[in-house]
């Protein structure tokens, strides 16, 4: 792997800070197993609020907009 400054002139500090974070990362993305991420929270799924129909048009629709049907 190359890495170049290709603007400024930073500090040797600062390109070790820059090149240990960048090492960091790459060594926490190739120790994480493809395919095993933790189970979604109900909470966040969007099929949880997709799953019902939405209430329709009329004059009191506004007030059920929110409440399950």
């Amino acid at each position: 792997m190359t890495i170049k400054v290709v603007r400024g002139n930073p500090t040797p500090e600062e390109l070790a800070a820059a090149l240990a974070v960048v090492r960091a990362r790459a060594a926490a993305a190739a120790a994480e197993p493809s395919g095993a991420r933790a189970p979604r929270d109900a909470w966040s799924d969007p099929a949880r609020i997709a799953a019902r129909r939405l209430p329709l048009p009329g004059q009191a629709s506004w007030s059920r907009t929110y409440w399950p049907g």
